[in-house]
């Protein structure tokens, strides 16, 4: 299978440069991976324009991100990759932990039909940059995406922002509305502002290998705790595309990063795990990680996502995750700021809600990072032991952590959310993700309840509910049976029952009603959205 070519993409003059001009846009984008691009689409797709700038001009080397959970291919769906990511990633639910070479237990992550997507997909992180790069083409009038353009430094004012940019040309002034920092666990901007991550740091280091390999093996998350190929510490295998394998192995805090990336001390590693199949080297790291965030993700006009506002270890895939949930739950409430049909104080919940968030990730994967490297004496006899009951026990299997994986997360205590009248005895809940279920249109075809949601606030209608009279010029209509989509096999039923949603543009629900009153709907919106159209 031919393997990927990392061709660079066109530096092009900015044209402030040869026209003197200072370019402006309502949104500034720093960083183009998968988040910055990502951001770029999904505002784009609010009819928001930005300015997307990077200081490289290739997709990232290296796999890095390989493991895109359910709730992120929802959200690539709507920005117009997710088909193609399925297509190419490899797909994966089952999970296996091991203790030395005896298998512990195995779980489903998506043991139920009736979902669009799987429950994860495995597919390198240069091949979702480029997807989204493509995907940036569709936008012309919308994003202008700048590579080879590295930033210097970021000001703002009451009236907006402003960086300095420098080219292989020159330098020049970029201006905008908000700016978002979406430059990596290392950001530049960050620094300038002088924001600390605040947190935990792990001194266990990874070795981490890509190794291109033909192999039979299935496609499953296989995680192992002292194994015979690599005593005393942990190991991890996944399949990707293009007949590539990540391995991760644990080497312990003293390891020497520069001595454990030589490939005279790599290979002799990867044969044991491997059983002496041939294999090539594709990419090799050695990493530790942190588990921090900054305070606060929302500073006047200046806007943190992803790793530049929160880091956590890669055991979980909750890092890539959480950074395409951070941009889900932003950008619609920044298109409605920017295009003044809310107040900016919107912008507030995007910081309570995706710090609740991040927090969630931070403590699960800080206990991953325990529960794999326990300290001597009273943690390590937990671990052991945890290990041994999980065998025949099921409860002792729910303390064993070998990486809680990404779920999406739950805004219960939402300052949009609507207050709930308790009478719902169904899964979906206020606060959630909506849940997907298949259905079918008048004319028989096939289509998913999730394509039918995102981009705008629908008000969904299932099974017998009635239809509220009139909805908000901004508020679309989504219903299930009586004349609306078909149930196709009761999902929708089973998981929602007869009910009244207002669905948020990000998917997630913000209230919910047996029969609304008259005026629900529309008190519902203007707490969700704080929408200056609809309270004038």
């Amino acid at each position: 299978m031919a393997k990927y070519r990392f061709e660079p993409f066109d530096y092009v003059t900015p044209p402030e440069l040869s026209g003197g001009t200072t370019a402006s846009a309502p949104v500034i984008i720093v960083g183009a991976g998968p988040i910055g691009l990502a951001a770029a689409i999904d505002l784009a797709t609010h009819g928001v324009a930005s300015i997307v700038v990077d200081d490289n001009n290739v997709v990232s080397v290296g796999s890095r991100a390989i493991c895109w959970a359910k709730r992120s291919l929802e959200i690539f769906d709507r920005l117009g990759i997710g088909e193609q990511m399925l297509e190419k990633g490899v797909t994966w639910k089952l999970g296996r932990v091991y203790r030395g070479d005896r298998e512990v237990y195995n779980f489903d992550l998506l043991p139920e039909d009736g979902h669009k997507f799987p429950a994860f997909i495995n597919l390198q992180q240069y091949y979702v940059e480029q997807y989204l790069v493509e995907r940036c083409a569709d936008f012309p009038d919308l994003i202008d995406l700048r590579f080879k353009n590295r930033v210097l430094s970021v000001g703002q004012d009451e009236t907006g922002v402003a960086a300095e940019i420098e080219t292989p040309d020159g330098a020049y002034t970029l201006r905008g509305d908000y700016l978002l920092a979406c430059d990596g666990a290392n950001s530049r901007i960050r620094r300038q502002f002088g924001l600390d991550f605040e947190g935990r740091h792990f001194e266990e280091r990874f070795l981490i290998a890509d190794v291109e390999m033909q192999a039979d093996f299935p496609s499953e998350r296989w995680f192992w705790f002292t194994p015979t190929f690599h005593p005393g510490q942990s190991a991890l295998l996944h399949k990707q595309p293009d007949n590539i394998y990540r391995i991760d192995l644990q080497l312990g805090p003293d390891a020497d990063p520069e001595e454990e990336k030589k490939p005279e001390n790599v290979i002799p590693r990867i044969e044991k795990v491997v059983g002496g199949r041939p294999f090539k080297l594709d990419w090799v790291s050695v990493y530790s990680f942190n588990c921090r965030r900054i305070e606060r993700f929302v500073h006047d006009r200046l806007i943190f996502v992803g790793d530049s506002a929160h880091v956590v270890s890669p055991f979980g895939a909750r890092g890539g995750n959480g950074g395409m949930h951070d941009v889900d739950n932003l950008c619609w409430k920044l298109a409605r700021v920017v295009t003044g049909s809310a107040a900016p104080d919107l912008l507030e919940s995007y910081n309570q809600e995706r710090i609740h968030g991040a927090d969630e990730n931070i403590r699960n994967s800080s206990w991953t990072s325990r529960f794999m490297s326990p300290e001597p004496g009273v943690e390590m006899a937990f671990r052991n032991a945890a290990l041994s009951l999980a065998v025949d026990t099921p409860f002792a299997r729910r303390v064993v952590n070998a990486g809680r994986l990404s779920v999406p997360c739950h805004l219960d205590g939402s300052p949009l959310n609507s207050r709930d009248d308790g009478s719902f005895d169904v899964p979906q809940k206020i606060g959630m993700v909506a849940l997907d279920a298949p259905l079918s249109d008048r004319d028989g075809r096939a289509t998913w309840l999730m394509s039918q949601l995102g981009g705008r606030f629908v008000c969904l209608v299932t099974g017998d509910a009635e239809a509220p009279a009139a909805l908000p010029d901004d508020v679309d209509l989504v219903r299930v049976g009586r004349g609306g989509f078909g149930d196709a096999d009761g999902r929708v039923q089973e998981r929602y029952g007869h009910a009244v949603y207002l669905i948020r543009p990000d998917q997630h629900v913000a209230a919910r009603w047996l029969a609304p009153g008259p005026d629900d709907i529309r008190a519902a919106l203007v707490s969700c959205a704080a929408a200056a159209a609809v309270t004038a």
